[in-house]
């Protein structure tokens, strides 16, 4: 029994804290079972437990005649356990939450969110990132204060969490929306998304929303989807979908990828994300025009919300809100069903082959080894062997004068060509300057891998020419396409260049990266 109530009051990421409700049941359970034992048939129970969504109450007591605790080990765990859910339960909730006074007297800021790849997630090397994890620290910064990621599992939760005054905001990829409005405040617009239904390859798609009638639908409790869903019920009463209390907007994708659902809505963003770790998954038809996702507040968080927006436009006149969203979507534009199906299959069936050599290299250079292995399956698709008509040979695709200057006896020893690459790799971005800082540092390097140090040079030249940031990637991808234009390659040192190659090459790798980290955390 004592290893039982262990289990149920295991913290923090134990049973209390995934639901405490159930727990309280589970230990209000075990409670009557035991205060049953030798009680009197004609005693009554004065245990009473109280659950509503998000508020756990116990009230009355076993008393000493009734529960005889004394001596009894397992019974005295079994409290002990319960308070400690009803003081977890009870700590969840902040004094004065959304004052911006309050805020900066206890020098935290309380942000409700999602662990999604769109918003909050920890990365293989340990560290927390996401859009919404990368602004809210920055806002915290603002304040002067430490931030706090509070997580819950569903829309829903964050919504009751945020209602009932567990945290200072809510940033989990939220869309403002009229029934929202009426219970929160809303924070600046920072991206804009459309509403998408979402089917598999090879099952049903429907291309209307007429037809969404004739497939089996579930969304997200409390999400956007379920309003427009509502609203397009009054024009088609034939429709028909199940809210699903318990599965988010990812996991519901990941279902219709399992084929244990037909189709399910998605906000665009989330979408573009996560096809390419389910590359089977097809959008079937837009939902909804292009709707703003924003940060919801307190009712009473006025002078919160007036800090935030002066701290918003500053932020967005720096260009970091566009730095952020390059970062983490700047990479997903290109969406290839066969080829990314193709990678996912490839990462199970070829990569364990070459896994040592990459993970030695990056050591060696100082470089993330999934993104020399990224970087290859874009020369080569892994394949060792491979040759171009342009005389490039090798898993890295080297040149055959960059293959001497290396050291390389042998460019289609895989071996040889990961040290090469690696090497090559790590050499160009040394020669970049010091101003150019990460990432954009890795990206300009890959392109000057692809495309050569001189033109890079001439696009930093052109950069500056054209008034913009050469030291930003972001900047950078829109001029080195121009090196392809005569009126300005023949004004540059090194002349023409496909410069647009390069840009889409730095993407595809940060895509193949991307995937490829996903797939290894599973």
């Amino acid at each position: 029994m004592a290893h039982i109530v262990a289990m149920v009051a295991k913290g923090p990421q134990g049973f209390v804290l995934a639901d405490r409700a159930m727990s309280l049941f589970v230990l209000y359970n075990l409670l009557h079972v035991m205060t049953s034992v030798n009680r009197p048939a004609d005693t009554p129970s004065r245990i009473k437990l109280s659950v509503t969504p998000r508020k756990y109450i116990v009230m009355g007591a076993a008393t000493a005649a009734i529960c005889p605790i004394r001596g009894s080990r397992a019974i005295r765990l079994v409290f002990a356990a319960l308070g400690c859910i009803l003081l977890a339960s009870a700590c969840s909730r902040i004094e004065n939450a959304g004052s911006l006074q309050d805020i900066q007297t206890r020098k935290t800021l309380v942000v409700l969110t999602r662990n999604a790849p769109t918003t909050y997630y920890e990365g293989r090397d340990g560290q927390w990132k996401g859009l919404e994890h990368d602004m809210a620290t920055a806002f915290a910064v603002h304040l002067g204060v430490e931030v706090r990621f509070e997580v819950r599992d569903t829309v829903a939760e964050i919504l009751a969490s945020l209602a009932e005054g567990e945290g200072d905001l809510a940033a989990a990829g939220l869309t403002k929306t009229p029934d929202r409005d009426e219970r929160f405040l809303s924070g600046p617009v920072y991206q804009r998304v459309r509403q998408q239904v979402v089917c598999r390859r090879g099952g049903p798609t429907p291309r209307s929303v007429r037809a969404l009638a004739d497939v089996e639908l579930a969304v997200a409790a409390e999400s956007s989807y379920v309003n427009r869903l509502q609203g397009l019920e009054q024009q088609r009463p034939e429709l028909a979908w199940r809210v699903s209390e318990e599965l988010d907007t990812e996991q519901l994708l990941e279902e219709v990828w399992e084929e244990k659902l037909q189709c399910t809505v998605a906000d665009s963003n989330i979408v573009a994300i996560n096809r390419r770790y389910f590359p089977e998954l097809k959008v079937a038809f837009h939902l909804s025009e292009e709707q703003p996702l924003v940060w919801l507040l307190p009712e009473g968080a006025k002078e919160l919300k007036g800090e935030l927006e002066r701290w918003f436009r500053e932020f967005r006149a720096a260009g970091a809100l566009d730095a952020l969203l390059e970062e983490y979507y700047g990479f997903i534009e290109i969406f290839d069903y066969v080829d990314i199906s193709r990678f996912t299959r490839r990462i199970e069936e070829t990569l364990p082959r070459y896994e040592s050599p990459f993970k030695a290299a990056a050591r060696k250079y100082d470089l993330s080894w999934t993104l020399l292995a990224a970087q290859a399956y874009q020369e080569s698709h892994w394949r060792p062997k491979a040759r171009s008509p342009t005389g490039v040979k090798g898993i890295m695709m080297l040149t055959l004068p960059t293959a001497r200057e290396l050291g390389v006896e042998d460019r289609l020893d895989p071996e040889q060509s990961i040290r090469a690459g690696a090497r090559y790799l790590a050499e160009l971005r040394e020669r970049l300057p010091e101003t150019i800082k990460e990432p954009d540092r890795t990206w300009m390097a890959l392109a000057a891998y692809n495309v050569g140090m001189s033109h890079l040079y001439d696009a930093r030249k052109l950069a500056r020419r054209l008034d913009k940031n050469p030291n930003e990637w972001r900047d950078f991808s829109e001029v080195l396409p121009l090196l392809a234009q005569k009126r300005y390659y023949r004004t540059l040192k090194h002349g023409y260049a496909r410069g647009s190659e390069p840009v889409q090459y730095v993407k595809r790798i940060r895509d193949y990266h991307d995937i490829l980290e996903r797939v290894l955390e599973k």
